[in-house]
């Protein structure tokens, strides 16, 4: 069922690869074959209530005199597009878990965010536009840079200053954009889609609809280490002491690190914000107390209103708890398909390896396994998921087909069934390769402190 064809997804990626072409070669002086790419991007949408917009931003950036609200019309229909596919995709992995969702989605707020700071970002956005990711340099990349400067210090602007200071970064790696022989368009368009829209005030806001009190089972960690920065994100099955349904939520924590902090190194400078990854590390159950919770399901979390509680198997909630809980509908701008992570369990399933590629074949569907998502901070391997008979993992969508991420296996060691976690050593471990690590990355820290507080005092 995963792999059947889904009506009109090649269709809404092929628009909004037309579009991305268009940004290929800049929209200040556009050629007739992207004036095509953009009325194809508005024939796409000609349906929606962004038709006209759209229509006419199409037919303006084709006479090279798109101002910034035309942009933002072109970036909205894109992202329009590829809320669809992800709708599509989400509506078939939902068919094939039998999950339900529930939408309490809040209205954006039209409080005004630091007006001047949205616009400046707004017009550096359409500047690229205009030039092209062939006609980009570091004197107009660099034009980021203040306004990320200015962004940081304001909670309620940062979101939009990480993303800006990233997507700077990849392009300033890439100047001068005319010597590249490969653009990576589809992922530019996707980061210049979206900062575009988060310009727009209230955007980025992301309110909370509620409290969660009750116990939180989680069923694994999703760990994103970059050379600079690591974020943990831990996926769970919440109880409420209400009685009302299970759901499943999210709780996160992200930290700025030294390039030399890898592998099993980042658990620590992970581990002091967020209690939950050591719970999840030793296996138990967390009790919430008046925990804010956001609508689409992320736990803002406060170790306060959180106390460890009863021991908790991430394989019998799985077993147990998932199948009948429900699911929060994905914020607007979050509605990608890269941004597909649904939590999953299988089990009873083939393996085999294709390639480079481990195949898991489950109840007629053959899934692609993302090995390369599996993170060295743990003791979870690819070997040991191609010997596994139960997992937990994560339903992506990538490259045109439903992938599988493992987040914990069950697997038989010396005729005994355990249990591996991606997240296990996040909590703190007695492996021998994960201590290692720790203590490598200790040590790195500690010279840095050094070297920095050498360079204060000179």
């Amino acid at each position: 069922m995963l792999g059947a064809p889904v009506d009109g997804l090649e269709e809404a990626l092929a628009a909004a690869d037309a579009f991305d072409r268009c940004l290929v070669a800049g929209l200040l002086r556009p050629r007739s074959d992207q004036g095509a790419g953009l009325a194809e991007l508005a024939r796409a949408v000609a349906g929606s209530p962004l038709a006209a917009r759209v229509a006419e931003a199409a037919e303006k950036a084709a006479a090279g005199t798109a101002g910034e609200d035309h942009l933002l019309a072109l970036a909205a229909a894109r992202s329009a597009l590829l809320g669809a596919v992800h709708d599509a995709l989400t509506t078939r992995a939902d068919a094939s878990t039998g999950r339900t969702r529930t939408d309490d989605t809040p209205a954006a707020a039209d409080d005004p965010q630091q007006a001047n700071l949205l616009a400046a970002a707004r017009t550096w956005l359409a500047d690229l536009a205009r030039a092209g990711w062939q006609g980009i340099d570091h004197e107009l990349v660099g034009g980021a840079a203040p306004i990320v400067s200015a962004m940081l210090p304001r909670p309620e602007l940062r979101r939009l200053a990480a993303l800006l200071d990233g997507f700077a970064a990849e392009l300033a790696a890439s100047c001068p954009g005319s010597a590249l022989e490969r653009i990576p368009a589809r992922r530019w368009g996707d980061l210049w889609a979206r900062a575009l829209l988060l310009t727009r005030p209230g955007a980025a806001d992301r309110p909370t609809t509620g409290t969660a009190t009750g116990r939180l089972l989680p069923l694994g960690i999703d760990l994103h280490e970059h050379a600079t920065a690591a974020q943990a994100q831990v996926h769970a099955v919440f109880e409420p002491d209400d009685g009302t349904p299970s759901r499943l939520v999210r709780a996160s924590v992200s930290v700025p690190k030294p390039d030399s902090v890898v592998a099993a190194g980042v658990w620590q400078l992970l581990r002091p914000h967020l209690s939950l990854l050591g719970a999840l590390g030793e296996g138990r159950a967390m009790h919430l107390d008046a925990m804010p919770l956001t609508a689409e399901g992320d736990l803002l979390w406060d170790d306060t209103r959180a106390r460890p509680g009863e021991p908790a198997d991430p394989f019998a909630t799985a077993r147990v708890a998932l199948p009948t809980a429900t699911a929060a509908v994905t914020a607007p701008l979050d509605r990608h398909p890269a941004r597909l992570a649904e939590p999953v369990f299988l089990e009873g399933y083939a393996t085999r390896q294709d390639g480079d590629t481990l195949v898991l074949t489950h109840a007629g569907d053959d899934l692609l396994v993302d090995s390369d998502r599996i993170p060295v901070a743990g003791p979870l391997t690819p070997e040991a998921v191609a010997a596994s008979g139960a997992c937990i993992g994560l339903l992506r969508w990538d490259d045109g087909a439903f992938r599988l991420q493992p987040l914990a296996v069950e697997t038989t060691v010396r005729r005994k069934t355990a249990a591996l976690q991606a997240g296990a050593w996040a909590g703190g471990t007695t492996d021998r390769t994960g201590v290692k690590a720790e203590k490598a990355a200790t040590d790195a820290v500690t010279v840095l402190r050094e070297r920095a507080g050498r360079l204060l005092r000179t």
